[in-house]
């Protein structure tokens, strides 16, 4: 039951960056604000954005696995163009943002596609259709650390009996140390 209800801001756990930004809805309208403040969350996966810092719900999420961002100065007419990004993923909706800076919209950028490098280099596939296994994932790689951590520890014991043994195979034609 646990892992099926949404997580807060600060249970996401690995967050890699958090802000404010500003996003554009998807429905343009005379009378609405076509740029939202959003405070958004990244963690290993996941893109999270919240009404604000304190929301306990996120107003959207999506995994962030396929997207690739990059600076979008044409998003803008105005002085915040060079602070401007997208994320975008074939086949998928395009996420626009505003950062506060241009600086802090390279950041951005640059932290999403070093993310997206790490996730394409993980050799054990993602199974996308819940975001329970993403949390499982995370819990059970923490108590996997901590056991082998433990056996670390413990082997000191055992190594000092078997210096007597030779637990290296030598090879023809090689000497050993």
């Amino acid at each position: 039951l646990e892992e099926i209800t949404p997580k807060l801001v600060q249970d996401t756990g690995n967050i890699l960056k958090q802000g404010y930004l500003e996003k554009r809805s998807r429905e343009h309208s005379f009378f609405g604000s076509e740029w939202q403040k959003r405070w958004c969350v990244l963690n290993r996966r996941t893109f999270y954005y919240y009404a604000n810092e304190k929301s306990k719900q996120p107003k959207g999420t999506f995994s962030i696995e396929h997207y690739s961002a990059r600076l979008a100065f044409h998003l803008r007419k105005d002085s915040r163009k060079r602070c401007c990004f997208e994320l975008i993923c074939p086949g998928k909706r395009t996420y626009e943002f505003t950062a506060p800076s241009p600086a802090e919209a390279e950041d951005w950028v640059d932290q999403i596609q070093f993310l997206l490098k790490d996730l394409s280099s993980l050799t054990i596939p993602y199974d996308e259709e819940g975001e329970e296994e993403l949390y499982n994932d995370v819990d059970s790689s923490d108590s996997a650390n901590t056991a082998s951590h433990n056996t670390t520890l413990n082997q000191d014991e055992p190594n000092i009996e078997m210096e007597e043994d030779d637990i290296y195979e030598v090879l023809p034609g090689k000497q050993p140390n």
